[in-house]
């Protein structure tokens, strides 16, 4: 069981928040570890919604439809007025470049629920976070409709393409998040640690200690024999080769082509339409990959106990792994199939990456109100070099619609 807040945060007083598309908790994790009262978790898949209550017992939890939720219902369980935050991650499968994209997929238009709901609300502070996917997806449609709701109803908004590996995750973990805030400037996350191994992620954190590497997060994994997630799945022979032919680093398009998937043919000529680089179209699936010792794993996704190979071992990671590499207390109870298990870690924000993105509002409601007037302050989608034509597309009607002139890549 995860402790209350009270363990382990600032000196500031305990702020009201409200934890929509809440999932497992990671969010929870770390808003009550830097001091955060959560009033309400909702979610409506019903394994979140277990997890969820086993380990925040004394929360309030609404497994519900968010469309079925109101500004009501929401003041009620903040005590009678505005909390001081509203956060969520509407769910990102119609968009996530993980997936194949549907574009008229029903769970995208949660993001302007989510969007009018919070504005409804009026907290002095929104948090929405996503998938990197979510800038581009139908031509920006998703982020005019979650910048078009709050602007209207006062807010001045900030986005950041961050990766969590340099806010402390032993991860390399893209993800947008936006802060938007009542009469004041939202203020950035301010990064803890450098990181290498993926594009643009050296730029930031310059100086910083490094983040925690894979092999030194799962060193310190507890691996109980009565905990059912740190069981280790038994390849076949064909996979057990496949795994032990991989170097660390290396993924499945280096095994030679006896070990290679028997759908490799069809599947290396494949094409996408999604605004990724010319060079980076097409190819196989990379399937199995081991994760180099030295640097942060690649993302976790809900397939990642399946296709992440183990830095030194000859096998795939465990559940309790891909959870600690998440960032998840060893002491976390996850409650669910192991499919629905693997689903919510890979779903999760970050406990570790939540906590600074906590202090990132304590930072913006402790600011004297500015009065700035509504709109975009900043709106930064990559810390690469370029952009592909697609996100190049979305910023520049980002620009045309808001004004927003901070819309280059900045660099700490």
């Amino acid at each position: 069981m995860v402790h209350e807040a009270g363990q382990h945060h600032d000196t500031h007083a305990p702020l009201r928040s409200i934890d929509l598309f809440c999932g497992a908790g990671g969010l929870a994790c770390g808003l009550t570890s830097r001091g955060f009262d959560v009033r309400l978790g909702s979610d409506i898949w019903k394994p979140a919604a277990d997890t969820y209550r086993a380990n925040f017992p004394g929360h309030r939890f609404e497994q519900v439809d968010i469309r079925d939720l109101t500004a009501s219902d929401i003041l009620e369980a903040s005590g009678g007025t505005p909390p001081d935050l509203v956060a969520g991650g509407p769910p990102c499968q119609g968009f996530s470049s993980a997936g194949a994209r549907a574009m008229n997929d029903e769970r995208n238009t949660l993001v302007g629920w989510y969007s009018r709901l919070a504005a409804e609300v009026r907290p002095p502070v929104v948090v929405f976070e996503n998938v990197e996917g979510f800038l581009t997806a139908s031509n920006g449609k998703y982020v005019v409709d979650l910048f078009d709701p709050l602007i209207e109803a006062g807010y001045v908004l900030r986005l950041e393409k961050l990766n969590v590996a340099n806010f402390g995750v032993p991860q390399l973990r893209k993800r947008v998040i936006v802060i938007a805030a009542l009469d004041r400037t939202p203020q950035r996350l301010v990064p803890t640690n450098s990181a290498s191994g993926a594009p643009g992620v050296w730029r930031v954190g310059a100086g910083l200690p490094p983040t925690v590497s894979a092999a030194e997060a799962l060193s310190k994994v507890s691996a109980s024999k009565r905990d059912p997630l740190s069981l280790t799945r038994t390849p076949g022979d064909l996979e057990l080769a496949r795994i032990q032919g991989l170097e660390q680093g290396k993924t499945m398009r280096d095994l030679p082509p006896h070990l290679q998937h028997k759908s490799w043919l069809t599947r290396a000529n494949r094409r996408v339409r999604d605004g990724m680089p010319t060079e980076r179209r097409g190819g196989a699936p990379i399937g199995l990959r081991r994760l180099r010792a030295d640097e942060p794993s690649k993302a976790i996704t809900g397939a990642a106990t399946r296709e992440f190979v183990h830095p030194t071992e000859d096998r795939t990671l465990t559940l309790r792994e891909a959870a600690a590499l998440q960032t998840f207390p060893d002491t976390f109870e996850f409650v669910g199939s192991r499919a629905d298990i693997a689903t919510m870690i890979g779903n999760a924000i970050p406990p570790k990456f939540a906590a600074e993105l906590a202090s990132a509002v304590h930072a913006t409601l402790a600011m004297p109100p500015d009065f700035s007037e509504p709109g975009v302050v900043d709106f930064r989608s990559t810390n690469a070099e370029a952009m592909s034509p697609a996100l190049a597309r979305v910023t520049q009607l980002v620009e045309q619609r808001y004004g927003v002139a901070n819309s280059v890549p900045a660099l700490f």
